[in-house]
């Protein structure tokens, strides 16, 4: 009988692997690492980091997906006390507010923005130019960008609405991330998906599995690239610098500082999850985008600057330090004149399908990974003949 092969276990990974099993058919998930997840990883503790914060946001269709099989899990959300430390960087000094030119423009309906023009121009004759930079900067949080302004307005925008939505969009699973995989992975495993763990597919491997059915190559883009043999697979993404750091606690620390000079940010993940770090210590996290060819040591210097603003005392408070570089790790960036659906398409041709995060699927960050994972499946599902029916309702394309 004939079998789906998915190449690499991720979230876009495993949601195809739990999609197409919910349909019948066999499933096969191969995975180059000893763990599975992917960028969806969780370091050991006693601090548990991520790489990068994986939120997941509530309104997204993923959110759904995951309830209806009860994968959520416990997950955090933002405590209304902490919301009052959530602090801004204007202009050198720490606010509590930022621009209300900019509380506004996150009001506009991300339809009014278009497509071919770059967010800071179309925001500028919104808002002026303050409110617009501020703005730029802001949703640099969601793009991991160096420079937000200069993608396409309507891209921006509908990041800048929901990073800016209240009650807040944003939850984290309790633990870390890797608790959301071992679900996901169970749920897979329960459904009969073999997975293959340290077992890393090259070009002659994927030939060899082409010939038993459909293959989801569910990896990222450069790895994509390199397997397929196809150039084509492009797309912009991030580079950003990560700095983890556990501090003694203080009363008082800030719960978030947003850099609105320019694209920056730091969160006190433990103000949601006290789990990620030992008693009486508390985790905190620094992204600082980075333009191309600019060292780490200048993203670092930035992320210590908004330490300094909002956790005074942390250098003698370090418990412990991490530094890390994500580069095209990031998911897709849309320039003006261009929407996800100019990326890299789902469906190759001849039994390869592709799912990730900077793929032709909509969404918010892991929201891509996730409906093209659903996707990529339904598609492969079909293409062993079955029909639309056979695909669990629950489990139909974005």
């Amino acid at each position: 009988m004939q079998r789906i092969h998915i190449v690499g276990g991720g979230l876009a990974g495993l949601t195809a692997a739990i999609t197409a099993a919910e349909s019948g058919v066999q499933v096969t998930l191969h995975e180059a690492h000893h763990t599975l997840g992917g960028r969806a990883r969780t370091s050991d503790g006693p601090y548990l980091t991520n790489e990068g914060p994986h939120a997941l946001y509530r309104r997204g269709p993923h959110w759904t997906w995951l309830e209806q099989r009860g994968l959520l899990g416990r997950m955090a959300s933002v405590p209304p006390l902490e919301a009052t430390r959530f602090l801004f960087r204007r202009d050198g000094v720490l606010r509590r507010t930022p621009p209300l030119a900019m509380l506004r423009l996150s009001r506009r309906n991300p339809r009014t923005a278009p497509v071919d023009a770059d967010f800071l121009s179309w925001a500028t004759a919104q808002v002026g130019e303050e409110g617009a930079r501020a703005a730029a900067h802001y949703v640099g949080v969601a793009l991991f960008h160096h420079d937000p302004g200069s993608l396409s307005a309507a891209f921006v925008q509908e990041r800048l609405r929901r990073a800016t939505a209240l009650p807040p969009e944003a939850h984290y699973p309790v633990g870390g991330w890797a608790q959301l995989v071992d679900r996901m992975a169970s749920r897979a495993w329960n459904l009969g998906v073999r997975i293959e763990t340290a077992t890393r597919v090259g070009p002659r491997e994927l030939v060899e599995l082409h010939r038993g059915g459909p293959v989801i190559v569910a990896t990222q883009l450069d790895s994509a690239r390199t397997l397929l043999d196809d150039p084509s697979l492009t797309w912009d993404s991030g580079r950003t610098a990560l700095l983890d750091l556990a501090l003694r606690t203080r009363r008082g620390d800030a719960f978030i500082v947003s850099d609105l000079d320019g694209p920056g940010w730091v969160e006190r993940f433990t103000a949601q999850d006290p789990t990620l770090a030992p008693a009486g210590e508390q985790l905190i996290q620094a992204q600082i985008p980075l333009a191309p060819g600019t060292p780490r040591a200048d993203a670092v210097r930035r992320a210590e600057d908004l330490l300094d603003l909002g956790f005074p005392g942390w250098r003698d408070r370090t418990t412990w330090r991490r530094e890390a570089l994500a580069s095209g790790r990031t998911g897709a960036l849309d320039r003006p004149g261009t929407t996800w659906r100019d990326r890299p398409a789902v469906d190759r041709g001849d039994g390869i399908l592709l799912a990730g995060d900077q793929v032709a699927s909509p969404g918010l960050l892991s929201e891509v990974a996730f409906n093209s994972g659903i996707e990529a499946a339904v598609l492969a599902v079909k293409l062993l003949g079955r029909t639309a029916e056979d695909v669990p309702r629950t489990a139909g394309t974005p």
